[in-house]
Protein backbone atom coordinates (compact mmCIF):
# COMPACT_ATOMS: atom_id res chain seq x y z
CA UNK A 1 0.00 0.00 0.00
CA UNK A 2 0.93 3.45 -0.89
CA UNK A 3 1.31 5.92 2.13
CA UNK A 4 0.36 8.54 -0.08
CA UNK A 5 -3.77 8.55 -2.06
CA UNK A 6 -2.86 8.39 -5.80
CA UNK A 7 -4.97 10.67 -8.00
CA UNK A 8 -7.41 8.40 -9.66
CA UNK A 9 -7.57 8.24 -13.46
CA UNK A 10 -9.64 5.58 -16.18
CA UNK A 11 -7.92 4.53 -18.98
CA UNK A 12 -9.81 5.19 -21.84
CA UNK A 13 -11.79 2.59 -23.50
CA UNK A 14 -9.62 0.44 -25.24
CA UNK A 15 -9.13 -0.28 -29.15
CA UNK A 16 -11.59 -3.47 -29.72
CA UNK A 17 -8.90 -5.64 -31.55
CA UNK A 18 -6.24 -3.89 -28.98
CA UNK A 19 -6.65 -5.56 -25.57
CA UNK A 20 -3.36 -7.55 -25.41
CA UNK A 21 -1.63 -9.74 -22.57
CA UNK A 22 -0.18 -8.64 -19.26
CA UNK A 23 2.37 -6.12 -19.17
CA UNK A 24 4.00 -7.52 -15.99
CA UNK A 25 4.47 -5.44 -12.96
CA UNK A 26 1.70 -2.78 -13.98
CA UNK A 27 -0.20 -1.50 -11.54
CA UNK A 28 -4.00 -1.20 -11.10
CA UNK A 29 -7.76 0.15 -10.30
CA UNK A 30 -9.11 3.41 -9.51
CA UNK A 31 -9.76 6.58 -11.13
CA UNK A 32 -12.60 9.05 -11.45
CA UNK A 33 -14.91 10.02 -14.55
CA UNK A 34 -18.20 9.55 -15.34
CA UNK A 35 -21.50 10.83 -13.46
CA UNK A 36 -21.95 10.81 -9.99
CA UNK A 37 -24.38 8.69 -7.63
CA UNK A 38 -27.67 8.30 -9.13
CA UNK A 39 -30.86 8.52 -6.74
CA UNK A 40 -31.97 6.79 -4.13
CA UNK A 41 -28.76 4.98 -3.70
CA UNK A 42 -29.55 4.39 0.01
CA UNK A 43 -33.18 2.28 -0.34
CA UNK A 44 -33.63 -0.68 0.03
CA UNK A 45 -32.06 -3.42 -1.33
CA UNK A 46 -33.92 -5.95 -3.27
CA UNK A 47 -33.94 -9.14 -2.50
CA UNK A 48 -31.41 -11.74 -4.60
CA UNK A 49 -32.48 -13.87 -7.21
CA UNK A 50 -30.57 -16.76 -5.51
CA UNK A 51 -29.70 -17.94 -2.05
CA UNK A 52 -27.22 -15.64 -0.49
CA UNK A 53 -26.24 -16.35 3.36
CA UNK A 54 -23.53 -19.22 3.73
CA UNK A 55 -24.78 -20.57 7.41
CA UNK A 56 -22.54 -18.95 10.05
CA UNK A 57 -21.49 -20.59 12.69
CA UNK A 58 -21.58 -24.42 13.52
CA UNK A 59 -19.00 -25.77 10.81
CA UNK A 60 -16.32 -27.91 11.55
CA UNK A 61 -13.45 -26.22 9.73
CA UNK A 62 -9.48 -26.15 9.76
CA UNK A 63 -8.58 -22.38 9.22
CA UNK A 64 -4.36 -22.06 8.66
CA UNK A 65 -2.09 -22.20 11.76
CA UNK A 66 -2.89 -18.85 14.04
CA UNK A 67 0.55 -18.72 14.70
CA UNK A 68 1.92 -17.69 11.40
CA UNK A 69 2.76 -13.93 10.48
CA UNK A 70 -0.39 -12.19 9.57
CA UNK A 71 0.38 -11.47 5.26
CA UNK A 72 -1.57 -9.31 3.07
CA UNK A 73 -2.90 -11.50 -0.55
CA UNK A 74 -0.21 -10.71 -3.44
CA UNK A 75 -1.10 -7.64 -5.79
CA UNK A 76 -1.81 -9.20 -9.09
CA UNK A 77 0.43 -7.97 -12.49
CA UNK A 78 -2.32 -5.86 -14.49
CA UNK A 79 -2.97 -6.86 -18.28
CA UNK A 80 -3.17 -4.70 -21.33
CA UNK A 81 -1.19 -1.81 -21.74
CA UNK A 82 -2.78 1.74 -21.76
CA UNK A 83 -3.50 4.58 -24.04
CA UNK A 84 -2.36 7.89 -22.76
CA UNK A 85 -5.38 8.34 -19.92
CA UNK A 86 -8.45 10.31 -20.31
CA UNK A 87 -8.16 13.96 -18.21
CA UNK A 88 -9.72 12.73 -14.37
CA UNK A 89 -13.64 14.03 -13.56
CA UNK A 90 -14.31 16.81 -10.87
CA UNK A 91 -14.79 14.42 -7.63
CA UNK A 92 -17.90 16.00 -6.13
CA UNK A 93 -18.27 15.94 -2.48
CA UNK A 94 -21.45 15.52 -0.54
CA UNK A 95 -21.90 16.11 3.31
CA UNK A 96 -18.94 18.66 3.46
CA UNK A 97 -19.07 18.96 7.46
CA UNK A 98 -19.10 15.64 7.76
CA UNK A 99 -16.54 13.83 5.64
CA UNK A 100 -12.67 14.35 5.61
CA UNK A 101 -11.32 16.18 2.12
CA UNK A 102 -9.30 14.48 -0.08
CA UNK A 103 -6.65 16.93 0.44
CA UNK A 104 -6.09 16.26 4.14
CA UNK A 105 -2.84 14.51 5.31
CA UNK A 106 -4.08 11.23 4.96
CA UNK A 107 -4.76 9.52 8.24
CA UNK A 108 -5.13 5.93 8.99
CA UNK A 109 -7.55 4.01 6.97
CA UNK A 110 -11.17 4.11 8.91
CA UNK A 111 -12.17 0.59 8.78
CA UNK A 112 -14.29 0.46 11.49
CA UNK A 113 -16.27 4.11 10.23
CA UNK A 114 -19.86 2.52 10.32
CA UNK A 115 -21.34 4.47 7.51
CA UNK A 116 -25.16 6.69 8.14
CA UNK A 117 -26.63 3.73 5.54
CA UNK A 118 -29.99 1.99 6.00
CA UNK A 119 -29.43 -1.30 7.42
CA UNK A 120 -31.13 -3.75 5.09
CA UNK A 121 -29.48 -1.59 1.82
CA UNK A 122 -27.18 -3.15 -0.47
CA UNK A 123 -24.98 -0.61 -0.31
CA UNK A 124 -24.64 -1.17 3.64
CA UNK A 125 -23.55 -4.68 2.37
CA UNK A 126 -21.31 -3.58 0.16
CA UNK A 127 -19.65 -1.37 2.05
CA UNK A 128 -19.18 -4.18 5.25
CA UNK A 129 -17.88 -6.86 2.63
CA UNK A 130 -15.48 -4.03 1.28
CA UNK A 131 -14.15 -3.77 4.88
CA UNK A 132 -13.63 -7.21 5.28
CA UNK A 133 -11.59 -7.33 2.11
CA UNK A 134 -9.56 -4.72 3.19
CA UNK A 135 -9.07 -6.69 6.12
CA UNK A 136 -8.21 -9.76 4.33
CA UNK A 137 -5.31 -7.57 2.73
CA UNK A 138 -4.02 -6.87 5.91
CA UNK A 139 -3.36 -10.49 6.27
CA UNK A 140 -6.28 -11.31 9.32
CA UNK A 141 -8.58 -14.34 7.99
CA UNK A 142 -11.87 -13.28 6.59
CA UNK A 143 -13.92 -14.87 9.43
CA UNK A 144 -11.87 -12.78 11.92
CA UNK A 145 -12.46 -9.92 9.42
CA UNK A 146 -16.21 -10.41 9.39
CA UNK A 147 -16.70 -10.67 12.85
CA UNK A 148 -14.95 -7.88 13.16
CA UNK A 149 -17.13 -5.81 10.68
CA UNK A 150 -19.98 -7.29 12.29
CA UNK A 151 -19.03 -5.65 15.39
CA UNK A 152 -18.17 -2.28 14.10
CA UNK A 153 -21.55 -2.45 12.35
CA UNK A 154 -23.52 -3.42 15.07
CA UNK A 155 -25.06 -5.51 12.39
CA UNK A 156 -28.46 -7.59 12.39
CA UNK A 157 -28.54 -11.38 10.67
CA UNK A 158 -29.88 -10.08 7.94
CA UNK A 159 -27.29 -7.64 6.96
CA UNK A 160 -24.35 -10.26 8.64
CA UNK A 161 -25.71 -12.76 6.15
CA UNK A 162 -25.67 -10.55 3.06
CA UNK A 163 -22.03 -9.23 3.89
CA UNK A 164 -21.38 -12.55 4.49
CA UNK A 165 -22.27 -13.40 1.09
CA UNK A 166 -21.14 -10.36 -0.50
CA UNK A 167 -17.54 -11.02 0.90
CA UNK A 168 -17.26 -15.07 0.47
CA UNK A 169 -18.15 -14.11 -3.60
CA UNK A 170 -15.32 -11.16 -4.16
CA UNK A 171 -12.94 -13.57 -2.54
CA UNK A 172 -13.03 -16.57 -4.82
CA UNK A 173 -13.22 -13.89 -7.64
CA UNK A 174 -10.43 -11.83 -6.45
CA UNK A 175 -8.28 -12.56 -8.98
CA UNK A 176 -10.52 -11.55 -12.29
CA UNK A 177 -12.08 -8.56 -10.49
CA UNK A 178 -7.72 -7.84 -9.88
CA UNK A 179 -7.03 -8.19 -13.57
CA UNK A 180 -10.54 -6.27 -14.66
CA UNK A 181 -9.27 -3.29 -12.58
CA UNK A 182 -6.36 -3.43 -14.40
CA UNK A 183 -7.87 -3.01 -17.54
CA UNK A 184 -10.03 0.01 -17.11
CA UNK A 185 -7.80 1.70 -14.07
CA UNK A 186 -4.34 3.48 -14.19
CA UNK A 187 -3.56 2.71 -10.69
CA UNK A 188 -4.49 0.65 -7.95
CA UNK A 189 -7.46 1.79 -5.86
CA UNK A 190 -6.74 3.71 -2.37
CA UNK A 191 -7.48 2.95 0.34
CA UNK A 192 -7.74 -0.76 0.25
CA UNK A 193 -11.43 -0.62 1.29
CA UNK A 194 -12.09 1.48 -1.75
CA UNK A 195 -10.73 -1.48 -3.47
CA UNK A 196 -12.79 -3.96 -2.02
CA UNK A 197 -16.29 -2.00 -2.65
CA UNK A 198 -14.77 -2.45 -6.79
CA UNK A 199 -14.08 -5.72 -6.01
CA UNK A 200 -17.69 -6.59 -4.30
CA UNK A 201 -19.31 -5.10 -6.42
CA UNK A 202 -17.76 -6.70 -9.63
CA UNK A 203 -18.60 -9.71 -7.96
CA UNK A 204 -21.90 -9.45 -8.36
CA UNK A 205 -22.00 -8.09 -11.68
CA UNK A 206 -19.85 -10.72 -12.72
CA UNK A 207 -20.79 -14.04 -11.27
CA UNK A 208 -19.45 -17.37 -11.97
CA UNK A 209 -20.59 -19.13 -15.38
CA UNK A 210 -23.54 -20.74 -15.04
CA UNK A 211 -25.28 -18.75 -12.38
CA UNK A 212 -27.10 -16.32 -12.01
CA UNK A 213 -26.30 -12.35 -11.13
CA UNK A 214 -27.41 -12.02 -7.79
CA UNK A 215 -29.04 -8.37 -8.26
CA UNK A 216 -29.87 -6.47 -11.26
CA UNK A 217 -26.68 -4.79 -12.67
CA UNK A 218 -28.32 -1.12 -12.25
CA UNK A 219 -28.86 -2.05 -8.44
CA UNK A 220 -25.47 -2.69 -7.74
CA UNK A 221 -23.85 0.55 -9.43
CA UNK A 222 -26.39 2.66 -7.74
CA UNK A 223 -26.06 1.14 -4.42
CA UNK A 224 -21.94 1.20 -4.84
CA UNK A 225 -22.17 4.89 -5.64
CA UNK A 226 -23.93 5.17 -2.24
CA UNK A 227 -21.52 3.24 -0.34
CA UNK A 228 -18.25 4.97 -1.66
CA UNK A 229 -20.35 8.33 -1.04
CA UNK A 230 -21.19 7.03 2.67
CA UNK A 231 -17.26 6.68 3.10
CA UNK A 232 -15.50 9.63 4.51
CA UNK A 233 -11.95 8.01 3.21
CA UNK A 234 -13.63 7.34 -0.73
CA UNK A 235 -15.97 9.59 -0.87
CA UNK A 236 -14.47 11.66 -3.55
CA UNK A 237 -14.21 8.54 -5.50
CA UNK A 238 -17.71 8.06 -5.85
CA UNK A 239 -17.78 9.32 -9.72
CA UNK A 240 -14.99 7.02 -10.04
CA UNK A 241 -16.61 4.26 -8.64
CA UNK A 242 -19.57 4.63 -11.06
CA UNK A 243 -17.32 5.31 -14.44
CA UNK A 244 -15.42 1.67 -13.59
CA UNK A 245 -18.62 -0.27 -13.19
CA UNK A 246 -20.57 1.49 -16.01
CA UNK A 247 -17.14 0.92 -18.23
CA UNK A 248 -17.91 -2.89 -17.07
CA UNK A 249 -21.15 -3.26 -18.25
CA UNK A 250 -20.58 -1.27 -21.46
CA UNK A 251 -17.25 -3.20 -22.43
CA UNK A 252 -18.37 -6.98 -20.41
CA UNK A 253 -17.23 -9.00 -23.75
CA UNK A 254 -14.39 -7.42 -24.37
CA UNK A 255 -12.81 -7.25 -21.05
CA UNK A 256 -13.57 -10.45 -20.22
CA UNK A 257 -11.99 -11.75 -23.42
CA UNK A 258 -8.73 -9.89 -22.38
CA UNK A 259 -8.96 -10.65 -18.91
CA UNK A 260 -9.49 -14.17 -18.95
CA UNK A 261 -5.71 -14.70 -20.78
CA UNK A 262 -4.26 -14.04 -17.56
CA UNK A 263 -4.12 -17.41 -15.59
CA UNK A 264 -5.18 -15.08 -12.18
CA UNK A 265 -8.26 -14.21 -13.92
CA UNK A 266 -9.02 -17.47 -15.64
CA UNK A 267 -8.29 -19.18 -12.19
CA UNK A 268 -8.50 -17.36 -9.32
CA UNK A 269 -5.50 -18.41 -7.92
CA UNK A 270 -1.79 -16.64 -7.19
CA UNK A 271 0.70 -18.30 -10.07
CA UNK A 272 2.99 -20.06 -7.55
CA UNK A 273 -0.61 -21.89 -5.85
CA UNK A 274 -1.42 -23.30 -9.71
CA UNK A 275 1.85 -24.65 -10.57
CA UNK A 276 1.83 -26.53 -6.99
CA UNK A 277 -1.29 -27.89 -8.29
CA UNK A 278 -0.32 -28.75 -11.68
CA UNK A 279 2.97 -30.03 -10.25
CA UNK A 280 1.38 -32.35 -7.91
CA UNK A 281 -1.82 -33.31 -10.08
CA UNK A 282 -0.83 -33.38 -13.72
CA UNK A 283 -4.11 -35.30 -14.30
CA UNK A 284 -6.62 -33.33 -11.73
CA UNK A 285 -5.27 -30.09 -11.42
CA UNK A 286 -7.94 -28.39 -13.87
CA UNK A 287 -10.47 -30.13 -11.86
CA UNK A 288 -8.73 -29.11 -8.37
CA UNK A 289 -8.19 -25.37 -9.12
CA UNK A 290 -12.39 -25.04 -10.55
CA UNK A 291 -13.88 -27.30 -7.22
CA UNK A 292 -11.81 -24.49 -5.27
CA UNK A 293 -13.82 -21.89 -6.18
CA UNK A 294 -17.13 -23.73 -5.85
CA UNK A 295 -19.38 -22.85 -3.05
CA UNK A 296 -19.40 -25.92 -0.89
CA UNK A 297 -22.16 -27.54 0.30
CA UNK A 298 -24.24 -27.29 3.47
CA UNK A 299 -23.66 -31.57 5.47
CA UNK A 300 -24.61 -32.66 8.65
CA UNK A 301 -23.60 -35.23 10.53
CA UNK A 302 -26.22 -37.18 12.55
CA UNK A 303 -25.59 -37.63 16.03
CA UNK A 304 -26.49 -41.29 16.60
CA UNK A 305 -27.14 -41.54 20.51
CA UNK A 306 -29.91 -38.83 19.60
CA UNK A 307 -31.54 -39.96 16.25
CA UNK A 308 -31.07 -41.81 13.28
CA UNK A 309 -30.27 -40.85 9.48
CA UNK A 310 -34.06 -41.97 8.29
CA UNK A 311 -35.81 -40.36 11.09
CA UNK A 312 -33.80 -37.11 10.75
CA UNK A 313 -34.30 -36.88 7.08
CA UNK A 314 -38.30 -37.33 7.53
CA UNK A 315 -37.41 -34.62 9.99
CA UNK A 316 -35.90 -32.12 7.26
CA UNK A 317 -39.04 -33.34 5.28
CA UNK A 318 -41.63 -32.14 7.94
CA UNK A 319 -39.56 -28.71 7.31
CA UNK A 320 -39.85 -28.38 3.92
CA UNK A 321 -35.68 -29.25 3.34
CA UNK A 322 -34.77 -31.63 0.79
CA UNK A 323 -31.30 -33.62 1.62
CA UNK A 324 -30.01 -37.12 0.66
CA UNK A 325 -27.90 -38.99 2.81
CA UNK A 326 -23.99 -39.06 1.41
CA UNK A 327 -22.27 -41.18 4.16
CA UNK A 328 -22.88 -43.49 7.42
CA UNK A 329 -24.12 -40.33 9.60
CA UNK A 330 -23.84 -38.06 7.17
CA UNK A 331 -26.95 -36.09 5.21
CA UNK A 332 -26.17 -32.74 2.71
CA UNK A 333 -28.84 -30.28 2.63
CA UNK A 334 -29.81 -29.46 -0.86
CA UNK A 335 -30.02 -25.48 -0.07
CA UNK A 336 -27.53 -24.22 2.49
CA UNK A 337 -29.44 -22.28 4.92
CA UNK A 338 -28.28 -20.72 8.90
CA UNK A 339 -27.61 -23.01 11.55
CA UNK A 340 -30.31 -21.33 13.34
CA UNK A 341 -32.99 -22.52 10.57
CA UNK A 342 -31.40 -26.83 10.57
CA UNK A 343 -33.99 -28.23 12.87
CA UNK A 344 -32.89 -29.96 16.05
CA UNK A 345 -28.92 -28.13 15.21
CA UNK A 346 -29.82 -26.33 18.85
CA UNK A 347 -30.85 -29.29 20.28
CA UNK A 348 -28.10 -31.56 19.04
CA UNK A 349 -29.32 -33.98 16.81
CA UNK A 350 -26.80 -32.64 14.49
CA UNK A 351 -23.78 -30.82 13.53
CA UNK A 352 -22.26 -29.40 10.83
CA UNK A 353 -19.33 -31.27 8.79
CA UNK A 354 -17.66 -31.72 5.91
CA UNK A 355 -18.76 -35.92 4.72
CA UNK A 356 -14.52 -36.08 4.02
CA UNK A 357 -13.99 -35.11 7.85
CA UNK A 358 -16.67 -37.51 8.78
CA UNK A 359 -14.25 -40.42 8.01
CA UNK A 360 -11.78 -39.26 11.05
CA UNK A 361 -13.77 -41.16 13.84
CA UNK A 362 -14.98 -44.42 12.12
CA UNK A 363 -10.86 -44.97 11.04
CA UNK A 364 -9.75 -44.85 14.77
CA UNK A 365 -11.26 -48.09 15.68
CA UNK A 366 -13.26 -46.98 18.92
CA UNK A 367 -13.79 -48.62 22.01
CA UNK A 368 -16.18 -48.20 25.26
CA UNK A 369 -13.22 -47.25 27.78
CA UNK A 370 -10.52 -46.27 25.60
CA UNK A 371 -8.12 -43.25 26.30
CA UNK A 372 -8.18 -40.98 23.36
CA UNK A 373 -6.17 -37.81 22.27
CA UNK A 374 -7.73 -34.90 20.23
CA UNK A 375 -5.32 -32.37 19.19
CA UNK A 376 -5.19 -29.56 17.35
CA UNK A 377 -8.93 -30.20 18.22
CA UNK A 378 -10.43 -26.70 17.75
CA UNK A 379 -13.79 -25.83 16.92
CA UNK A 380 -14.45 -29.73 18.03
CA UNK A 381 -16.44 -31.20 14.96
CA UNK A 382 -14.17 -34.47 15.16
CA UNK A 383 -14.06 -34.30 19.01
CA UNK A 384 -17.64 -34.47 19.28
CA UNK A 385 -17.90 -37.26 16.65
CA UNK A 386 -15.20 -39.45 18.94
CA UNK A 387 -17.68 -39.42 22.04
CA UNK A 388 -20.93 -40.10 19.73
CA UNK A 389 -19.17 -42.84 18.58
CA UNK A 390 -17.77 -44.75 21.75
CA UNK A 391 -17.91 -43.95 25.48
CA UNK A 392 -14.48 -42.85 26.00
CA UNK A 393 -11.94 -40.99 28.48
CA UNK A 394 -11.03 -38.01 25.80
CA UNK A 395 -8.67 -35.33 25.82
CA UNK A 396 -9.22 -32.21 23.39
CA UNK A 397 -6.18 -30.06 23.02
CA UNK A 398 -5.59 -26.89 21.38
CA UNK A 399 -2.91 -24.08 21.24
CA UNK A 400 -5.59 -21.52 21.49
CA UNK A 401 -7.60 -21.12 24.92
CA UNK A 402 -9.84 -18.62 23.10
CA UNK A 403 -10.69 -21.28 20.14
CA UNK A 404 -11.08 -24.32 23.14
CA UNK A 405 -14.54 -22.19 23.83
CA UNK A 406 -16.29 -23.07 20.55
CA UNK A 407 -15.14 -26.94 21.62
CA UNK A 408 -17.23 -26.32 24.81
CA UNK A 409 -19.55 -24.80 22.97
CA UNK A 410 -20.02 -27.62 20.45
CA UNK A 411 -19.67 -30.70 23.08
CA UNK A 412 -22.30 -28.90 25.58
CA UNK A 413 -25.15 -28.51 22.42
CA UNK A 414 -24.55 -31.99 21.86
CA UNK A 415 -24.67 -33.29 26.05
CA UNK A 416 -20.85 -34.92 25.83
CA UNK A 417 -18.06 -34.52 27.74
CA UNK A 418 -14.54 -34.04 27.41
CA UNK A 419 -11.19 -32.76 29.28
CA UNK A 420 -10.60 -29.54 27.47
CA UNK A 421 -6.76 -28.18 27.70
CA UNK A 422 -5.08 -25.88 25.77
CA UNK A 423 -1.30 -26.96 25.27
CA UNK A 424 0.92 -27.15 21.91
CA UNK A 425 0.74 -30.91 20.40
CA UNK A 426 4.85 -30.01 19.91
CA UNK A 427 5.35 -29.79 23.94
CA UNK A 428 4.34 -32.43 26.68
CA UNK A 429 3.76 -29.58 29.25
CA UNK A 430 0.40 -30.01 29.73
CA UNK A 431 -0.19 -34.07 29.41
CA UNK A 432 -0.10 -36.02 32.55
CA UNK A 433 2.13 -39.10 31.48
CA UNK A 434 -0.56 -41.60 31.08
CA UNK A 435 -0.04 -43.14 27.82
CA UNK A 436 -3.40 -43.26 25.41
CA UNK A 437 -4.76 -45.77 23.77
CA UNK A 438 -5.74 -43.92 20.28
CA UNK A 439 -4.51 -40.09 19.35
CA UNK A 440 -6.47 -37.96 16.62
CA UNK A 441 -3.61 -35.84 14.84
CA UNK A 442 -5.23 -33.32 12.96
CA UNK A 443 -2.06 -31.03 12.56
CA UNK A 444 -1.97 -27.56 11.26
CA UNK A 445 -1.61 -27.11 7.66
CA UNK A 446 -1.87 -24.80 4.58
CA UNK A 447 -5.04 -25.72 4.74
CA UNK A 448 -5.46 -25.89 0.84
CA UNK A 449 -7.67 -28.83 0.80
CA UNK A 450 -11.06 -26.35 2.32
CA UNK A 451 -10.01 -23.31 0.06
CA UNK A 452 -13.82 -23.85 -1.17
CA UNK A 453 -14.86 -23.52 2.27
CA UNK A 454 -11.99 -20.72 3.55
CA UNK A 455 -11.57 -18.70 -0.26
CA UNK A 456 -9.26 -16.27 1.83
CA UNK A 457 -6.56 -19.06 1.98
CA UNK A 458 -4.99 -18.40 -1.19
CA UNK A 459 -4.43 -15.09 -0.80
CA UNK A 460 -3.44 -15.10 2.51
CA UNK A 461 -0.60 -18.25 2.02
CA UNK A 462 3.02 -17.94 0.81
CA UNK A 463 4.54 -20.68 -0.96
CA UNK A 464 7.35 -20.84 1.84
CA UNK A 465 4.48 -21.82 4.20
CA UNK A 466 4.32 -25.16 3.31
CA UNK A 467 7.90 -25.95 4.76
CA UNK A 468 7.40 -24.29 7.88
CA UNK A 469 4.45 -25.97 8.29
CA UNK A 470 5.47 -29.31 7.60
CA UNK A 471 8.05 -28.61 9.86
CA UNK A 472 6.02 -27.94 12.79
CA UNK A 473 3.83 -30.77 11.92
CA UNK A 474 6.68 -32.92 11.53
CA UNK A 475 7.26 -32.30 16.05
CA UNK A 476 3.63 -32.63 16.90
CA UNK A 477 3.68 -36.11 15.07
CA UNK A 478 6.77 -37.49 17.08
CA UNK A 479 5.80 -36.23 19.73
CA UNK A 480 2.66 -37.57 20.05
CA UNK A 481 3.80 -40.79 19.34
CA UNK A 482 5.62 -40.97 22.55
CA UNK A 483 2.35 -40.72 24.30
CA UNK A 484 0.51 -43.41 22.43
CA UNK A 485 0.80 -46.78 24.51
CA UNK A 486 2.02 -50.04 22.50
CA UNK A 487 -1.00 -51.40 20.28
CA UNK A 488 -2.14 -47.63 19.89
CA UNK A 489 -3.10 -46.49 16.68
CA UNK A 490 -2.14 -42.70 15.79
CA UNK A 491 -4.40 -41.60 13.19
CA UNK A 492 -2.44 -38.27 10.91
CA UNK A 493 -5.04 -36.06 9.08
CA UNK A 494 -4.26 -32.88 7.22
CA UNK A 495 -6.49 -30.55 4.88
CA UNK A 496 -4.01 -29.97 2.51
CA UNK A 497 -3.53 -30.60 -1.08
CA UNK A 498 0.53 -30.70 -1.02
CA UNK A 499 2.47 -34.02 -0.56
CA UNK A 500 4.82 -32.36 1.40
CA UNK A 501 2.25 -32.00 4.11
CA UNK A 502 0.46 -34.64 3.73
CA UNK A 503 1.89 -38.25 1.68
CA UNK A 504 5.55 -37.21 2.05
CA UNK A 505 5.10 -36.48 5.80
CA UNK A 506 3.49 -39.48 6.56
CA UNK A 507 6.31 -41.73 4.79
CA UNK A 508 8.89 -39.64 6.88
CA UNK A 509 7.19 -40.57 9.89
CA UNK A 510 6.66 -43.79 9.88
CA UNK A 511 10.86 -44.19 9.07
CA UNK A 512 11.90 -41.77 11.89
CA UNK A 513 9.32 -43.92 13.84
CA UNK A 514 9.23 -47.66 13.03
CA UNK A 515 5.50 -47.13 12.66
CA UNK A 516 3.42 -49.58 10.70
CA UNK A 517 1.28 -48.47 8.16
CA UNK A 518 -2.05 -49.62 8.11
CA UNK A 519 -5.09 -49.19 5.31
CA UNK A 520 -6.45 -45.67 5.11
CA UNK A 521 -8.21 -43.43 2.33
CA UNK A 522 -4.55 -41.63 1.74
CA UNK A 523 -5.02 -37.94 0.29
CA UNK A 524 -8.76 -36.86 -0.55
CA UNK A 525 -8.75 -34.86 -3.74
CA UNK A 526 -11.78 -32.09 -3.14
CA UNK A 527 -14.26 -33.40 -4.97
CA UNK A 528 -17.92 -31.84 -6.27
CA UNK A 529 -20.18 -34.01 -7.84
CA UNK A 530 -23.98 -35.46 -7.28
CA UNK A 531 -22.80 -38.77 -5.40
CA UNK A 532 -19.39 -37.66 -3.35
CA UNK A 533 -18.86 -34.04 -2.28
CA UNK A 534 -16.17 -33.40 0.47
CA UNK A 535 -13.08 -31.57 0.75
CA UNK A 536 -9.80 -32.51 0.13
CA UNK A 537 -8.12 -34.22 3.27
CA UNK A 538 -5.52 -36.69 3.82
CA UNK A 539 -5.58 -40.01 5.92
CA UNK A 540 -2.43 -41.63 6.93
CA UNK A 541 -3.17 -44.36 9.93
CA UNK A 542 -0.40 -45.91 12.10
CA UNK A 543 0.03 -48.82 14.99
CA UNK A 544 2.28 -48.76 17.35
CA UNK A 545 4.19 -52.32 17.93
CA UNK A 546 3.27 -53.61 21.46
CA UNK A 547 6.33 -54.05 23.82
Amino acid sequence: MTEKRPTLTLKPKAKAAGAGPARPGQKRPAGPGGAGRPAGAQGQAPAPRQAGPRPQGGRDERRPDDRRPARGPERAPAPAPAPAPAPPAAASHQDEARLRHSHEVKVAAQLGYRPDLKADSLAFALLGAAGSLARVRAGIALPQALAEVFQDYDAAPQARGAIQDIAYRAMRQLGRSEVLLGLMTSKAPEPAMLAGLLHAALALLDPPEGTAAPYEAFTVVDQAVGAAAAHPDFAHAKAMVNAVLRRFLRERAQLLEAALRAPLAQWNYPQWWIDAVRGAYPDDWRAILEAGNRQPPLTLRVNRRRTGVEDYLRTLEAAGMGARQVGPWAVRLDQAVNVAHIPGFADGLVSVQDAGAQLAAPLLDLADGMRVLDACAAPGGKSGHILETADVELTSLDVDARRLVRVDQNLQRLGLQATVRAGAAEDAGWWDGRQYDRILADVPCTASGIVRRHPDIRWLRRKSDTHQLATLSAKILDNLWRMLRPDGKLLFVTCSLWPQESEAQAAAFAVRNGAVRLDAPGQLLPNSGAGQDHDGLFYALFHKAGA
